[in-house]
């Protein structure tokens, strides 16, 4: 019988030693020169890999931007102010929403930014010559969303005020004519269109009325005062792309409003605010509580006419609103497509295609009857 005996093990014994193994290697702790070209090429890649991640990448990265009630106050001041007219004190809110832009320039993004805007469903990457034109600055961008912002105001306040029922006479300047339409050589710059077919035009929304009954390369008769003097001109209408009739003239309006409107809003530029303005606009100068203590945020870019254009950027737009406690919001119903599988969660969307439209949807909104508004599907 065999019997396989365990070194003794215990507080006063060692276990049996082996035999020593003759060693195969450098002594330890000494590195080889494939150890130390192994080691310094880790480290370099490591380096160079950090490196990378922080240089500027060409690329931009848009999310979800703040938002501001029409209806309430920025650092003290009242977002609209109103002189001239009764005003009312809404309970509820009106956002208007933006979007946040990295990248561009002076603003340039790493690969980690575009890394993390990849991941976060709320943020978008698109190369940077899509969303800025090459040979454009920051000074320049800016400029250009601040005139924009500017006319994004004046034509909220036209158009809300002429949905409420006021008249705002305007002057009607021809700013300049386009290129091979029919208004080449018969207007002028410095000419004020004062009728269509003989019929008084006081306003852009009544222009753009008239407009709207004739056809593309149809002929009118388009009043004009030249140097204070009464001419009628005719011209042939060119087609728009969409069908619609164009003088083929640039217009630079001139209003008198009737009451005075002021809008004090900063570091924020571009046109798509101006539905929120003018349904800000309404809500303050109407009794009814349109808003009704609910939180409703929207976009839409808005014309003299008080039709509602698309923006870019709706989906971080409907991820700002449903951050900053919106429960509805306003889309325009040409940005339908992109709204379709972006909505967030406890987020309704209504679609809008003229302010009238908004405002009754605000409207129902307020009184609880907004399942029954239209939706993007």
């Amino acid at each position: 019988m065999t019997h396989v005996l365990e070194p003794p093990h215990g507080p006063d014994t060692e276990p049996y030693p082996r035999p020593a193994t003759p060693p195969t290697g450098p002594p330890a702790g000494v590195l080889t020169p494939r150890a130390i070209t192994l080691s310094a090429a880790t480290v370099l890649t490591s380096l160079l890999v950090a490196g990378a991640s922080l240089l500027p990448v060409p690329y931009a990265v848009t999310g979800p931007g703040p938002t501001r009630d029409t209806l309430g106050e920025v650092d003290d001041i009242s977002l609209i102010s109103i002189k001239d007219a009764a005003t009312y004190e809404p309970t509820g809110k009106l956002l208007l929403t933006t979007v946040s832009v990295a990248g561009g320039p002076d603003y340039p993004v790493t690969l980690v930014d575009v890394l993390a805007g990849w991941l976060d469903r709320t943020r978008s990457v698109a190369p940077v010559e899509t969303i800025f034109e090459p040979t454009e600055s920051r000074d320049d961008i800016d400029a250009r969303n601040q005139a924009a912002m500017i006319s994004s105001q004046e034509n909220a306040t036209v158009a809300a005020l002429e949905e409420l029922g006021y008249e705002v006479p305007t002057v009607l300047n021809v700013a300049g004519v386009a290129e091979g339409t029919g208004a080449e050589g018969v207007l002028l710059e410095g000419d004020v269109v004062v009728a269509v077919d003989g019929h008084d035009v006081p306003s852009f929304s009544e222009l753009s009325a008239w407009m709207d009954d004739v056809e593309p390369s149809a002929t009118v008769a388009i009043g004009v005062d030249r140097d204070g003097v009464r001419q009628d001109l005719e011209v042939t209408t060119v087609d728009d792309g969409n069908g619609k009739a164009l003088l083929g003239v640039f217009i630079d309006p001139v209003f008198d409003l009737p009451v005075d409107v002021t809008i004090a809003i900063e570091d924020i530029g571009g046109p798509s605010a101006g539905t929120m303005f003018a349904l800000g606009i309404i809500d303050l100068l109407t009794a009814e509580d349109e808003a009704n203590g609910l939180t409703i945020a929207g976009t839409g870019t808005m014309d003299l006419t008080g039709t509602v254009g698309p923006i870019g950027g709706i989906q971080q737009k409907m991820a700002g609103a449903a951050r900053d406690g919106a429960t509805w919001f306003l889309a325009p119903q040409d940005n339908c497509d992109e709204v379709v599988g972006n909505v967030p969660d406890d987020l309704q969307v209504v679609k809008i295609g003229t302010l009238a439209e908004a405002r009754a949807a605000v409207a129902a909104i307020g009184s609880g009857d907004g399942g029954s508004l239209p939706t993007c599907s």
